[in-house]
Parts: C-alpha cells; structure tokens; sequence
C-alpha cells in the first residue's frame, strides 16, 4: 500500500508538470505575455514561483517582460508583420517552452526525465501551438488580405493571459484545457488537410 506522504508527492509532482506544460502552451499564442503574467502575480505577491522561476520574482523582469510583450502584442496587430513574426517566435516559443517545463519540474528529479519531459511536452506543446496558429494566420491572410488577422490575434492574447492564470490557481483543470486544444486544433488541421487532398 502506497505510504501517504508518497501519494502527496506525486500529486505535487504532477500539478508541477501541468503547470510547466500549461505555461509552456501559453508561450506558443504569445511568447512573452505569459512570462509577464507569472512575473506580474508573483512580484504582487499573489504566487509563490518554483525554485526555477524565481528570477521572474523582481521588478526588473516584470519591467523587461511588459516591454517585450508590448511590444509582440503591438507586432500583432500589424497587417503582415504578423505573418513575419511567426517565423522568428515558432522557434522561439519552442525553446522558452522547454525552458518553463524545466523550470516547473521538482528540483530532484531526473535531469534525463526533466529534459526529455521540458523537450517533448514544453517545447513540443509551444512549438505545436505556434505552428497551428501561424498555419491558420496564413490562411486567413491569403483568405481575407489579412483583414481576419486581429480577431486571431485578439483570440490568441486572451488565451496567452489567460492560461498563465488557470495555470497558477487551477493548474489540473488548465492541464485538461491544453488536452481539449490539442484535440481541436489537431482535428481542424487534420479536416483542413484532407479537404486539400481532394
């Protein structure tokens, strides 16, 4: 029989691993609005950081990560300039992904599981997500001249500040919804590629 203590472990384990994962999906609608967002409640003193993520914890990052996500918010909203964009934050989402998996994981475990979880899920989910959603800003601009564009850049910065925040107070529930999106997107992708195929 499993000891208590044992049991209350793996529970944290797992709620750190959702929230490193949850984080890390965030990162693939906005790369720095997240950051910014974590940053933003721990300096308020609202949430306590992981070990990893203390460096968020300071008026200076919360400072450079509203900058930066001004600025990739603006950017957005920019006819084509987004598209461009895309290209520079597909491989950047992925990488700050893998970071905040990393980061989120217990501190004693595995540094082969850690990296190979952070890799896979965190870099995988935010690098994912990017690509659905550059995929999709490039058919809405040769669709509409890119008239679409801002209600999928409006869509996609609520849901970059919105996760972080499911993240820190509900991260099992913001685990499933990072599942349902996989799901959705996966399925619009998939119905989007057969109807090409035809």
């Amino acid at each position: 029989m499993m000891h208590i203590a044992s049991i209350d472990t793996a529970t944290s384990d797992l709620i750190s691993i959702l929230l490193g994962i949850t984080l890390s999906a965030a990162c693939g609608f906005r790369v720095f609005v997240p950051l910014f967002m974590v940053s933003l409640f721990s300096v308020l003193g609202h949430w306590s950081l992981p070990a990893g993520l203390s460096w968020l914890d300071s008026e200076q990052s919360l400072i450079m990560l509203a900058v930066a996500s001004a600025i990739e918010v603006i950017a957005y909203y920019v006819p084509w300039l987004d598209n461009l964009l895309d290209t520079i934050a597909t491989p950047m989402a992925a990488a700050v992904g893998t970071f905040i998996t990393a980061a989120s994981v217990p501190a004693d475990m595995n540094p082969m599981i850690q990296w190979t979880l952070a890799v896979i899920a965190g870099g995988g989910s935010a690098g994912l997500i990017k690509g659905l959603t550059s995929f999709f800003r490039l058919g809405s601009s040769a669709t509409t001249g890119g008239l679409a564009n801002p209600i999928l850049a409006t869509l996609e910065l609520v849901t970059a500040a919105t996760l972080p925040f499911l993240a820190m107070t509900i991260p099992v529930v913001s685990g499933l919804l990072i599942l349902g999106l996989f799901l959705v997107f996966g399925n619009k992708f998939k119905t989007f590629w057969l109807s090409r195929s035809y």
